[in-house]
């Protein structure tokens, strides 16, 4: 049945939808999450199609496959705070046919500038969809149990989404082109928006003051230039101005957090961050999705040019993360009843380490073997962790600040898979060039560019390209270990021992 919207100047704080309907409101958010989800990753094995029509160089790939994810996180907090106060449905529709345009004009790219541009476009209405389908589901889920499960559907299909997406671009790229990855999204599109304009409810709050239009922008400006930073510090040889735009992010970010604490009614309240619980849950979320958004990437390119398996060939052979992110999302709800959030949280992320640590031991040449393994221990760790801390995030804010909590999730999510593709992809990118050394330049830019050489050079080129981008990737792995067991250490101090998502959300 359709749903009116709310009188002004209340949040939609009504009696609970029958069971049923609850649930098809869940199915539609979860469709939208879908689509915003594996356009993060669905181009991971478009790359080398991408790379023949298109010929974009080294940075333009990287840009193609993190700037959607880059602008999504940069946006999050501003269009969390546009649902609190104009209305969640309404925001989350917009959010769908923009994601429609942006996929056509992503389709019919004939230059990569304009693809970058198509896929700016698709990171501007995910950016409107993601933070409405989880302050929607704080709204239509009042019982906590239950919220609690809805979570971790939700968190199901955005890792499966993540994780899936190097299947589905596989199969449609192999028989239509890298153009399908864009085109799939119109009929889903078309879909939703109709479901959604029946079904959904609307939730706003008038009581918030005006968006803080400023604090938008540093916002943005902040993210982005942060991400810019650390893709190209990363890369080992910074120029002067990457590391400028390094220390601005930083800069921006810092002067954004203190206009956020003298504001009555600020875009995100950061004193939310006091809470160690929300703090916790936070870093748990970027930490899990920045290994994935890596992992995938490397190893979609590792399955492809190391061992030339076509794209709906190394599709099917990332399908083992997804399953086990399937797996460790519907399980995380039960086992945050019997072992805790803070030792769940733990061993989510305890998961993800030990996934990285078999990819750095195992012997070169890295066989499939050793790879299905850590794709389904990076799967498990993800599912847990992301349920987890979703859950956490969502219980620590009151309902009229449901968007502010989908906000941070869905901007640590994005941005983890962003930045895992901006600096581990570009650490393995700069010990790949490392252990190319002699090359001919353009196969020290990226094996992608070795396999072009190949094909005049001889495949001399091509063997040397393999075994440094295997050895680049045990390098990476190594690195990864590090970084995701330092923080887990840190998200275990910062969660209370006690600390439960029974609660009202207060």
């Amino acid at each position: 049945m359709a749903r009116a919207v709310p009188p002004t100047g209340t949040v939609a704080e009504r009696p609970a939808a029958p069971g049923p309907e609850r649930w098809a409101m869940l199915a539609v958010l979860c469709a939208s999450l879908l689509l915003v989800a594996m356009d993060a990753t669905i181009l991971n094995v478009a790359l080398p199609s991408l790379i023949d029509d298109l010929q974009p160089n080294a940075l333009e790939q990287l840009w193609i496959i993190d700037i959607y994810g880059l602008v999504l996180g940069g946006l999050l907090i501003t269009t969390g705070a546009i649902g609190d106060r104009y209305g969640r449905k309404r925001l989350f529709l917009c959010g769908i046919v923009l994601f429609g345009i942006a996929s056509v004009v992503a389709a019919t790219s004939t230059t990569t500038w304009q693809l970058i541009g198509g896929r700016v476009l698709l990171g501007i209405g995910g950016a409107m969809v993601m933070p409405s389908t989880l302050s929607l589901i704080r709204n239509i889920f009042t019982d906590a149990r239950e919220r609690t499960r809805a979570i971790g559907i939700w968190a199901a299909v955005a890792g499966a989404g993540a994780a899936i997406g190097p299947l589905v671009g596989g199969v449609l790229i192999e028989q239509f082109g890298w153009a399908a990855a864009f085109w799939v999204n119109v009929p889903v599109v078309v879909v939703t928006l109709f479901a959604g304009l029946w079904l959904l409810p609307e939730f706003k709050d008038a009581g918030h003051g005006r968006l803080d239009y400023f604090g938008a922008v540093l916002s943005v400006i902040g993210i982005v230039a942060l991400a810019w930073g650390i893709k190209h510090v990363a890369k080992g040889t910074p120029a002067a101005e990457d590391i400028a735009a390094l220390v601005a992010g930083v800069l921006v970010l810092a002067l954004f957090a203190r206009r956020q604490l003298r504001l009555p009614d600020p875009l995100l309240d950061v004193r939310l961050f006091k809470n160690r619980a929300f703090t916790a849950a936070a870093l748990a979320i970027l930490m899990a999705m920045l290994a994935i958004g890596a992992a995938l990437f490397l190893v979609s390119l590792w399955l492809q040019y190391v061992h030339g398996y076509s794209p709906s060939e190394a599709g099917l052979r990332t399908l083992p993360v997804a399953l086990a992110m399937l797996v460790g999302s519907l399980l995380a709800p039960g086992l945050m009843e019997r072992i805790g959030v803070r030792a769940l949280m733990a061993l989510g992320l305890g998961g993800v380490v030990v996934g990285f640590l078999v990819l750095a031991l195992s012997p070169e040449p890295t066989t499939y073997g050793y790879v299905a393994v850590v794709l389904v221990t990076l799967g498990l760790g993800d599912g847990l962790a992301i349920t987890t801390a979703s859950s956490v995030l969502v219980s620590a804010v009151p309902a009229e600040r449901a968007g502010q909590a989908g906000a941070v999730s869905e901007t640590n999510y994005e941005l983890g898979v962003g930045l895992g593709v901006a600096l581990l992809g570009s650490i393995h990118g700069a010990v790949y060039a490392d252990r190319m050394a002699g090359q001919a330049q353009q196969a020290r830019e990226s094996i992608g560019g070795a396999y072009d050489l190949s094909r005049t050079e001889g495949d001399q080129v091509l063997a040397a390209a393999r075994a440094a981008f295997d050895s680049a990737l045990t390098t990476t792995a190594f690195v990864s270990v590090g970084i995701v067991a330092t923080v887990t250490l840190l998200v275990v101090w910062l969660m209370p021992r006690d600390f439960t998502v029974t609660s009202s959300g207060h």
